[in-house]
């Protein structure tokens, strides 16, 4: 799911060398390592492993940790590591696939003061941040935001508009994305590479931290948004000089069922042309909630096709949390 081509270690480039307005040491202490363990059964085990790690960061005093959803996407187990060494247990509160962000209860002190929100929306292109990872000051590198526009993810993942922040970190997951007064304005997601491959540039690609105070109250009482969720076919589709191919058909999906197929191109989504990844998930969105039928013009070999396929909801085929 997420590209881990090597990255230049931020080293000593850390936010003290540029005198930042905010207290240092307060707002690294909000950020916390994260480790979870998956069952080998888990839905996502086979992509994304039975063990991870990031960071995610301490969002209210009674240790409400937020961090990235496919970080913690059907842990049994969550462990938290504090700035100070510490190692304090927890569970997944929530995770919303729609956003990308998902939320961790801790179960014991975390010994800092929560991370206050900023806004995103604010934020202008050329400003400087920070990203910070669990790890105190050799884990925080000061950046620029280099872009805000959309970002189609492979695994049908889709923002409006996410942030991008050069140069890149090299523990993005979970990472906290701070403006120049030290308020959380992001989550970092993924290391993302444009440009030519000769010099590439190197970005770290973050979750607007607006998105979440809209549906924080639903993730923390009920572990899901009580708007209806998004179509989900279970598919990993890649963008190629010859349009949309189908890259892979997850188990027992609503892509399975249909009968899609690997290497399938797909041009059209009820009747409208896409060429691009951003294209047809607009557009499968724009047909209605989890449960509306997605019918898809394909080209298998030379024949082109009329393929229907009933979306469901992502949460569905998952693991929940098991205290909600």
């Amino acid at each position: 799911m997420v590209s881990r081509k090597p990255v230049p270690s931020p080293g000593r480039r850390s936010p003290d060398r540029l005198s930042p307005r905010f207290e240092l040491e307060a707002v690294l202490a909000s950020v916390v390592g994260v480790r979870a363990r998956i069952p080998e059964d888990a839905t996502t085990a086979a992509t994304l492993g039975t063990e991870r790690s990031g960071s995610g960061v301490c969002i209210h005093e009674r240790g409400l940790v937020l961090t990235v959803s496919y970080l913690i996407c059907e842990a049994e187990e969550i462990w938290l590591r504090t700035a100070d060494g510490r190692v304090v247990p927890g569970h997944v509160l929530a995770c919303d696939f729609e956003s990308g962000l998902g939320l961790i209860q801790a179960h014991g002190e975390l010994g800092c003061a929560p991370s206050e929100f900023g806004s995103a929306a604010r934020l202008r292109v050329g400003a400087r941040v920070w990203l910070a990872a669990a790890g105190g000051r050799e884990a925080a590198l000061s950046g620029v935001l280099v872009a805000r526009r959309e970002f189609a993810g492979y695994w049908e993942y889709w923002l409006e508009e996410a942030l991008f922040v050069a140069p890149a970190h090299p523990h993005w997951g979970g990472a906290g994305l701070f403006d120049e007064d030290g308020h959380l304005v992001g989550m970092g997601l993924l290391f993302v590479e444009t440009g030519e491959a000769a010099r590439p540039d190197r970005m770290t690609m973050a979750v607007p931290v607006d998105l979440l105070p809209p549906i924080l109250d639903d993730l923390v009482y009920r572990g899901r948004r009580r708007t209806p969720p998004v179509p989900w076919l279970g598919l990993h589709v890649a963008e190629t000089a010859n349009g949309l191919v189908i890259a892979a058909v997850l188990p027992g999906s609503p892509a399975e069922r249909a009968g899609l197929e690997v290497g399938d191109r797909i041009f059209e989504v009820a009747g409208v042309p896409v060429a691009e990844l951003g294209d047809f998930l607009r557009q499968v969105r724009a047909l209605g909630p989890a449960g509306t039928a997605v019918p898809l013009r394909i080209l298998r070999d030379d024949a082109r096709l009329t393929v229907e396929a009933i979306s469901a909801d992502r949460n569905d085929f998952l693991r929940r949390p098991d205290l909600h």
